[in-house]
């Protein structure tokens, strides 16, 4: 039992500011540390039902509402992901050579593109955020979709090749039961995504194969312009799926209320 909860401990401490104890990482309590990670999600989740539940009890502008929705999985992570978003994006927006992205990567400088890039995110989220009907369907769809999401990384993680020796990535991959947990991740994205078409119906189904395809360009983009995966592309791809499952809930509930869709 204390090892289950040093294993979670260091998937907090690693991947979000919540206030935690830190274990000394061990061999032993990283092996599945990964599966771990989508608790994080789990807790993003929560919060935004809460959040939600609020605003309405108190009568919140839409502004409000989709600024606290917008800040929540930024304040949980404490940005981890979203500097992974930012180095990745001055390294795509360099089209230079793989070796040449793997050094943009580890300019602590923030440049042009990932200033351009973040912003808009931000502003495509924000929007999002602020059009959304939010339900009980479509809180328990992006309450899912962000253990999902977390799921998919995490399994990137000892499926994928990765891009070096060193950094984040490598340091969590290697400490793995690969092979478990791979295993364990799989499945749970299995049952996740059962779980939000069942919730969600059509939006549930949009969001879940938006998510497949966004994991598959992670790999294919990895792959080709980086030579693997790194920490840095493990938060592009968070952030990415995070903000295309939103706009996929956003378009279903749109095309479920235009009557010559029913």
């Amino acid at each position: 039992m204390t090892n289950l909860f040093q294993t979670i401990a260091v998937a907090f401490a690693m991947f979000s500011a919540i206030p935690c104890p830190q274990p000394v990482w061990t061999e032993k309590n990283m092996r599945y540390s990964l599966c771990a990670f989508p608790l994080i999600g789990a807790v993003c989740g929560l919060l935004w039902w809460g959040w939600t539940s609020l605003m309405a009890h108190v009568g919140g502008s839409t502004l409000l509402l989709a600024g606290g929705l917008c800040a929540i999985p930024v304040l949980v992570t404490g940005g981890i992901h979203l500097d992974g978003y930012a180095d990745t994006s001055d390294a795509l927006g360099s089209y230079g050579s793989p070796e040449k992205k793997r050094e943009i990567l580890k300019d602590p400088r923030c440049g042009a593109f990932a200033v351009i890039r973040v912003c808009v995110w931000f502003a495509l989220y924000f929007a999002l955020c602020g059009s959304i009907r939010w339900d009980s369907r479509a809180l328990w769809c992006m309450g899912l979709a962000f253990v999902l999401e977390r799921c998919l990384s995490g399994f990137a993680n000892a499926a994928f090749p990765l891009a070096k020796n060193t950094g984040l990535a490598h340091t969590f991959a290697a400490a793995a039961d690969k092979k478990r947990v791979r295993s364990v991740l799989a499945a749970a994205s299995l049952v996740l995504a059962i779980a939000m078409v069942l919730v969600g119906g059509l939006a549930g189904a949009a969001m879940v194969v938006t998510s497949g395809w966004i994991l598959w360009r992670y790999y294919r983009i990895a792959l080709k312009q980086f030579g693997g995966i790194t920490g840095d592309l493990a938060g592009w791809f968070l952030q990415r799926a995070e903000l295309w499952m939103l706009g996929a809930l956003a378009a279903t509930q749109l095309l479920e209320g235009m009557k010559w869709f029913l």
